[in-house]
Parts: C-alpha cells; sequence; structure tokens
C-alpha cells in the first residue's frame, strides 16, 4: 500500500482547515445516504452523532458570518479542527490504517487554518465578511462533499442515489 492511499485524509484535513465541522457533517451526510467509507469507526453509525455532526455543520456555516465569530486559529477552533479531521481522516483511510489516516488529516488541518485566514481576511477586507464567508463555505463544502463523494461507496444492498 502506498502514501497515496492517505490523499482522502490529506483533502479532508484541509477541508476542516476552514470549517472544522464540514467534515464531520459530510461523513454523516453520507452515512445516512448509505455509503460506506474505507476506515472502520463505529461512532459513524451511531444516530446521535450523525444528526449532531449535520447540526454543528449547519450551526458553524452560519456562526461564521457573525462579526463575533472567533478567528479559527484560537485555542478551541483548532482543538476543533483536530477532532474533526482526525475523525474524518481515519475513515478515509484504508482499514487498518485509521491512525496514519487521522494524523495526516490533523498535520494538513492545522496549518492550512493559519493560510485559510489569512486568505478569509484578505477577502473580508474587500468585500466584507459576510460575502467572504459565503463565498468560502461554497468552496469548502464542494470540497467536502466532492471528496466524501469520491472516496466513499455504496453500501452493498442500500438504495442508490443514482437515477434509474
Amino acid at each position: 500500500m502506498t502514501n497515496t492511499a492517505l490523499i482522502p485524509s490529506a483533502l479532508i484535513g484541509a477541508v476542516a482547515s476552514a470549517r472544522s465541522m464540514t467534515p464531520m457533517a459530510t461523513i454523516a451526510s453520507a452515512r445516512l445516504a448509505g455509503r460506506s467509507t474505507p476506515g472502520k469507526l463505529v461512532l459513524l453509525d451511531h444516530p446521535l452523532f450523525k444528526f449532531g455532526a449535520l447540526a454543528m455543520g449547519v450551526g458553524e456555516l452560519l456562526g461564521d458570518k457573525m462579526k463575533t465569530a472567533p478567528d479559527r486559529t484560537v485555542f478551541l477552533g483548532l482543538l476543533a479542527r483536530v477532532a474533526s479531521a482526525g475523525i474524518a481522516g481515519a475513515a478515509l483511510a484504508p482499514r487498518g490504517r485509521e491512525k496514519a489516516g487521522a494524523g495526516v488529516a490533523i498535520a494538513t488541518a492545522v496549518p492550512l487554518a493559519y493560510l485559510t485566514l489569512a486568505g478569509r481576511k484578505r477577502a473580508m477586507a474587500k468585500i466584507g465578511q459576510t460575502p467572504s464567508g459565503l463565498v468560502e463555505d461554497a468552496l469548502v463544502v464542494a470540497a467536502g462533499v466532492a471528496t466524501i463523494a469520491f472516496f466513499t461507496r455504496q453500501k452493498w444492498g442500500a438504495p442508490s442515489l443514482k437515477a434509474a
């Protein structure tokens, strides 16, 4: 197995750098749609986790536009990124390499949080907080959905999302 097997974990870590709850929300959505992840994580099948992750993902998207929203690089923001990236990175890693996937995702998310914050601040100076946040939301959610869609698979016997 090559190190390229951990690319999905790195990609979801990049998503977590800008929106800490989006990786968890996209994986929860995929699980609700009957998709499975390569890595084995029992937590992903618990209903409370799935719906909680979705609620936190939506809450973060709304809260990010508030003037009082803290920077993503404050301690709690980084802690949320570590947790979300770690769980999502482990889920997207090949079976048996979940710890490596978590590590890669975290190692991607934390330093990129500083880079994505710098980019967001530049965008805020040009177009304002809400418009820059909406653009960032669209890009990050699209990247999260694309990563999850590409690196998960339909469970056997689950209804297909494709049109018949």
